[in-house]
C-alpha cells in the first residue's frame, strides 16, 4: 500500500489503472489523502476524503470500465503535477480525456488539495451527431 511521502514513482502508481483492474480501495485512498482534502475537477468540487472516495467510486460505477495512465510526474517541495490520460468505456463507446492533476501535500505528506485539469466537453460531446459539429464550431470560434 502506498504511504506518504509520495514521490514521482508512487504518484505514477497512484495514477495508473489499466482496463480490467480494480481501482484503489477506500483504505488505500485514506492512506494518501488528508481527511479534509479539497478536490476539484471540471465537473465537480468535493471536500473531505469520504466525498472524494464517493466521487471516484461513482465514476467507476457509471462506466463499463476505466483506465488511467501516467505520462509525466513532477514533484517539488509540497507540490506535484501529474500528466495523464483517462479512458472511460460507456455502453461500448470509449472516451479519452488527456489531463493534468495538481496536488498539494500537507505537513504529514498526505494530499490536501487535488485539482484536475482536462477538457470534459470536447471528448464527451465531440463524437455525438448534431451536438458534435456544434461543439467543434464553438471550439473553432472561441478557443482556437
Amino acid at each position: 500500500m502506498l504511504m506518504p511521502p509520495l514521490y514521482s514513482e508512487s504518484l505514477r502508481q497512484l495514477f495508473t489503472k489499466p482496463y480490467g483492474e480494480a481501482g484503489p480501495t477506500a483504505e488505500q485512498w485514506k492512506a494518501v489523502y488528508a481527511d479534509d482534502v479539497h478536490f476539484i475537477d471540471p465537473t465537480q468540487e468535493r471536500q473531505g476524503v469520504d466525498a472524494y472516495i464517493k466521487a471516484q467510486e461513482g465514476l467507476i460505477q457509471r462506466c463499463d470500465d476505466v483506465f488511467l495512465e501516467t505520462s509525466h510526474v513532477a514533484v517539488t517541495g509540497n507540490l506535484a503535477f501529474v500528466e495523464w490520460r483517462m479512458g472511460l468505456k460507456i455502453k461500448g463507446v470509449e472516451f479519452i480525456y488527456p489531463g493534468t492533476t495538481r496536488l498539494v501535500f500537507g505537513e504529514d505528506g498526505r494530499i490536501v488539495k487535488h485539482r484536475d485539469y482536462f477538457d470534459f466537453v470536447g471528448p464527451t460531446f465531440g463524437p455525438v451527431p448534431i451536438i458534435g459539429p456544434f461543439v467543434r464550431w464553438i471550439y473553432k470560434r472561441f478557443v482556437s
